[in-house]
């Protein structure tokens, strides 16, 4: 779990009730999240964890067992769910859309799910609605959905846009301009995308910059940097004075990384500051 200054500096960078929290595969983001969740709860927040994926990652950092739709309580102000598109979907038509009472909804239900699976949007929408619909009931002071990594992710913000361009009127259409107004003000929505300083990871995220910020899929992102080696203090022009042995290698190893982990480092906050 991230450090308690991290973690501070964390909570004083994002201030908007809904949070999204997304990352190349094996950067950490399911961490960033729940730190970033117990830090909010912590201050007397009542906080709701969002996981959008099927990995247990959010479910064990936060120390729960498992997670279900239903929000339940894992530490004090602090509950967890996890997004089940059947449950989602369902919802989806009760309370979104105003299907009335007395109509078919395992039967809407069922049409719509080979629906979501087939055309664009669709799946995207019923499960991306579901936090920013949280958001919506004012019930929480902080919503953070551990989102899906960098590439689905960007499938995610394009889906009310996608619906939109669908269908040309009525509930659905309206709704999906709602969740997409939701989205873009960045008042309430807030992106964090999560890297490390290496190669892959940083190209990645990156490209996601430059994606949602050509796209306007969403306000501009805020970069964290998962996994930065503190400097060591070493001198790369004098380690030919130490020994030869483990010490010399350790040091020579450091050095090597910090160079590489700052050359990334400035790749990233060149983009992030244009």
């Amino acid at each position: 779990m991230a450090s308690a200054t991290c973690v501070a500096t964390l909570f004083q960078m994002v201030s908007t009730r809904l949070v999204f929290v997304s990352g190349k595969g094996g950067t950490g983001k399911s961490a960033v999240a729940a730190a970033l969740c117990i830090a909010r709860a912590r201050r007397g927040e009542s906080v709701l964890a969002v996981d959008m994926g099927s990995s247990p990652g959010l479910a064990a950092h936060l120390g729960a067992k498992s997670l279900t739709y239903r929000p339940h309580e894992v530490r004090e102000g602090l509950f967890a769910m996890e997004i089940d598109r059947a449950a989602a979907l369902d919802e989806y038509l009760k309370l979104q859309l105003r299907v009335p009472q007395g109509a078919p909804t395992r039967q809407i239900a069922a049409a719509l799910t080979v629906l979501a699976e087939t055309a664009p949007g669709v799946r995207e929408i019923i499960s991306i609605g579901k936090p920013i619909s949280e958001a919506w009931t004012g019930r929480w002071d902080t919503i953070v959905v551990d989102a899906t990594s960098l590439g689905q992710f960007q499938s995610y913000l394009r889906a009310p846009t996608t619906i939109a361009e669908l269908v040309p009127t009525g509930n659905v259409r309206r709704q999906a301009e709602r969740l997409q107004s939701t989205m873009l003000d960045p008042g309430c929505t807030s992106i964090l995308l999560v890297t490390t300083p290496a190669e892959l990871p940083i190209l990645e995220t990156i490209d996601s910059i430059e994606v949602l910020r050509s796209d306007g899929l969403a306000p501009p992102p805020t970069v964290v940097m998962n996994r930065v080696l503190p400097p060591g203090g070493l001198d790369p022009d004098r380690l030919d004075e130490l020994p030869d042995g483990p010490v010399r290698a350790a040091a020579t190893l450091q050095t090597h990384l910090e160079f590489e982990q700052d050359r990334w480092i400035d790749a990233i906050e060149t983009v992030s500051s244009l």
